[in-house]
This record gives structure tokens, sequence and C-alpha cells, in this order.
């Protein structure tokens, strides 16, 4: 049998298909009690994708039963109840379902004329943006992989940006002899920030880091002076702490200085979506660049993230792309705001999940994981640990009366699989980190994994 002909057999299996469907459920059915690290066990069954290129075709079913049998058993449950790590938030069914169906039509969404479907869903999930953001109208949307690249299209668009201010033709004149610029950002700035600034050629030497409070704010009255050479970058979340930095006073300065702002937001962009939460962003329109995932506090499917930013002409100058192939003519290109000509339909993932909340639901759930963080903070002090952040939004720090305690109730936290926390260092102390941003929390989830963290505590006291 040649290739096409097992493969369009295989594509004509209706039972393939149904199998998969099946596989799926039963993943999902179990992810509400199915401890959230993999086992030993399960980790040990990892050997068998252990083999050299396959001579032989492989079955379609076979493959998806090993999948399934191995695969399943080895995956970290983020939509799971109890997923407390990296800011990895959950995924809604109906997401789920439609990238299922979004799979099947395979898209890329370059352009208009290769997915007409996508491209329109692009143009209405911006101005959605625009309105859960409070953003202006001039403000355009790329679709990328996730905040790394979307904060790395937006430092692209700023750089852009600025060396035109200053009446130079970077596409032309390309980067030796070219003015210099200045980036300023938080001593807290989110490492993927410094790794874009990088990337970019600024040299994290040449970067004017602006000291924080004891909360990991910036403190606007430590901003060195400011002009239009300045790059100024500023957080809507810490990764600690949840903090968000003074983002109207800092643009305020910014603003008439002529600067350009971007707001990292990857997972506190959302609190403006919010009413009660809202203060933590005030001042947010008046920046420049926004980035921001879907994949954290929205709960779409991974991969979704996106660069939002006031000034299109800057952005599609800074990324823009030519080809005598191009079929460029709609009014809008996806490709032109994003790095990338091939992209998935990540896009259908981040409307139908918007669809599926609404602007009262995407509020309801977000204000819930402030609530679940609230409940977690408080039940973890009475359990005495302590709790050195001011929990304004998701983000829980927790210690013990010293570094060595600390490092042993996270292992054995790891170790009992009730819940999934990440380690991370706060003023140069090790800490555990606990981030709410799954819909999947419940109070009940919460109080049992405090409940793991007071064993853990008591069975290093032994």
């Amino acid at each position: 049998m040649t290739v096409y002909d097992r493969l369009k057999a295989e594509q004509a299996d209706a039972s393939l298909y149904d199998k998969a469907s099946q596989y799926a459920q039963d993943f999902l059915e179990q992810s509400f009690d199915r401890n959230i690290y993999p086992s030993e066990e399960a980790l040990k069954a990892l050997e068998l994708f252990d083999e050299d290129v396959p001579e032989r075709p492989t079955p379609a079913h076979e493959i998806l039963k090993l999948l399934h049998t191995a695969g399943s058993p080895n995956t970290v449950i983020l939509n799971g109840g109890r997923y407390f790590g990296f800011v990895n938030g959950g995924i809604t069914p109906a997401s789920i379902a439609s990238k299922w169906l979004a799979d099947a039509w395979d898209q890329n969404t370059a352009m208009d004329v290769m997915s007409p479907i996508c491209s329109r869903l692009e143009i209405i999930v911006e101005k959605w943006l625009q309105k859960l953001f409070h953003l202006p109208k001039t403000t355009v949307a790329g679709f990328v992989t996730g905040t790394s690249m979307a904060s790395y299209c937006g430092l692209i668009a700023a750089r852009q940006h600025a060396y035109k201010s200053l009446g130079y033709d970077l596409n032309k004149q390309g980067m030796a002899g070219a003015p210099e610029l200045r980036v300023i950002t938080s001593a807290h700035t989110h490492g993927s920030i410094n790794k874009a600034i990088s990337m970019l050629g600024f040299g994290l030497d040449n970067v004017e880091y602006v000291p924080c409070d004891d909360q990991g704010r910036l403190l606007a009255d430590q901003l060195p002076p400011l002009d239009n050479t300045c790059i100024v970058i500023l957080q809507a979340g810490n990764v600690n702490s949840g903090s968000f930095d003074p983002i109207d006073d800092v643009c305020d300065k910014a603003n008439k200085a002529g600067a350009w702002v971007h707001i990292d937001g990857a997972f506190g962009l959302w609190a403006e979506a919010v009413p009660a939460l809202a203060h933590l962003t005030r001042g947010l329109a008046k920046a420049d660049s926004w980035s921001v995932d879907g994949h954290k506090t929205l709960n779409t499917p991974y991969d979704c993230g996106i660069i939002m930013c006031k000034h299109k002409a800057a952005i599609i100058s800074a990324l823009h792309a030519s080809g005598d192939y191009l079929m460029l003519d709609q009014p809008r290109e996806g490709m032109l705001y994003t790095t990338d000509m091939s992209r998935r339909n990540r896009i259908v993932d981040l409307w139908s999940t918007i669809k599926s909340l609404g602007a009262s639901g995407i509020e309801e759930m977000i204000y819930t994981f402030h609530l679940r963080a609230k409940q977690f903070a408080k039940e973890i002090k009475e359990a005495g640990f302590i709790v050195p952040n001011d929990v304004v939004f998701n983000q829980v720090i927790v210690h013990c009366d010293n570094d060595e305690k600390t490092r042993k109730v996270l292992q054995d936290i790891q170790d009992q699989r009730i819940c999934w926390c990440g380690a991370s260092t706060w003023f140069g102390k090790p800490v555990i980190r606990v981030s709410v941003c799954a819909w999947t929390t419940t109070p009940e989830d919460i109080s049992k994994s405090v409940m793991s963290f007071k064993r853990a505590f008591e069975k290093i006291n032994q």
C-alpha cells in the first residue's frame, strides 16, 4: 500500500477520531481528581517512547493508544484545581472543543487569502480587546506564541518609533552608527523582558534599572530624566508578588517627555477587565504597547500571546515583510503585526474563550482567582507560615521562619502531589510561589492544598 493510500484510508476512518475523542474525554474527567504531577510509576513508562527512527509505518490507532496510555499519565494537570505553578492557566470547555475543530482546519493565518475565517476573527477579537482593556481604537493586535514574543514585538515597535522621532531610518540605515536609545525598567523586571532587551541588541549593561519597594513595585520618584530616546518598560503583575507598577504616574511623565511606554502584563493586564481590580491598572491606555497572554489568566489553550500597539505604523514598519508572491491587499493582514509569517490558528482559541465567557464571565472568573488567592493567604498564615506580599491580584508568596525549612517544605509538597507550587527567590530569600489562575480551583481545593503545606511542615519538624 502506498503512503497516499494508507493515509487516505486512515483519514476516512471515523473510529480513529472517535477514539481520540474518547481518550480526551477520559483525560478531562480524571483531571479533577488525579494527582497533579505524574507518579513515579508513570514517569517510568516514558521509556516506552525511547526508540530509533521507526523503519516501518505505525498505524494511527497504535500511536494514539500509546499517547493515551503512556502519555496522558505523564501530563501535569494544569487545568486541575490545585496547580499553582508558573502562572499556567486552565482551559475552558468551549476552547477545548473549538481547538479540536480548528486543528482539523489546520489553517495558516499569515494572510486573509490563506484563511478568511481566521482573518475575520482576528479583526473581531482586536476590537474586543480594545473594549475589554479600554484602549484607543487605533490599537492593533498581533497574535503570537506568548508574552515573551509579544514583548519582543512591542519593543521592536518602540525602537522603530524612537528612531523615526530622531529622523533616523533604521530599516535603511541599520544599527551601525544609529543614535543611542535608553531602556528603563524595574529592578524586578521579568526575565523575558531582559531576554528581549538582549535580543534587540540594547545590552543588559546599558539598561537603567529603577529600584522597587518591598512589594516589587517600581518607585516612580526614582525614575531618571526621560526624553524621546527612552523606552520605559513597566509591569502589570509582578511574577512573584503580583504587584503592579505605578502605571498612571510613570505614563504621565513619559508622555510629557515623548518616551515610549511598554506594559508587560502577561497575566496581570486582565485586571483591567475587572472593575473591582481596575485600580491596579489605572492609566493603562496612556501607554504605547502592551503584551498579555490568553493562556494564563484568560484560560485559553496553549499557546496564545497578544501584542497590542496604539501606533500601527510603528509596528508594521518594524515587522514589515516583502515578497512578490505575497498577496497583502486586505484591510488587515495578520502577519504584519508579528514576527512570523506562518502562524497556527490560535485566534480560534482566543475568540471561542471570550465568546464563551463574555465580559461578565471574564470579570467573574478573574475576580474569583483573586478571592481564592486571598483565601490561600489567610489559611496559610493561620497554619503558621509567613506571607510577605500584599495579595492584590492572584499571587501569594509563602516561606517558613528559615530558608532550609522553606526548601524542605516545598520538596515535600511536591512529593505529596496533592498540589503543585513553584520555587522562587524574594529579596534574596527562597520562597514558595502560589499562582491561582484556573477556573477549576474551588475553596475546597485551596483548603486541601493548605493541608498539604501543614503536613509537610509537621513532617520536617518531627
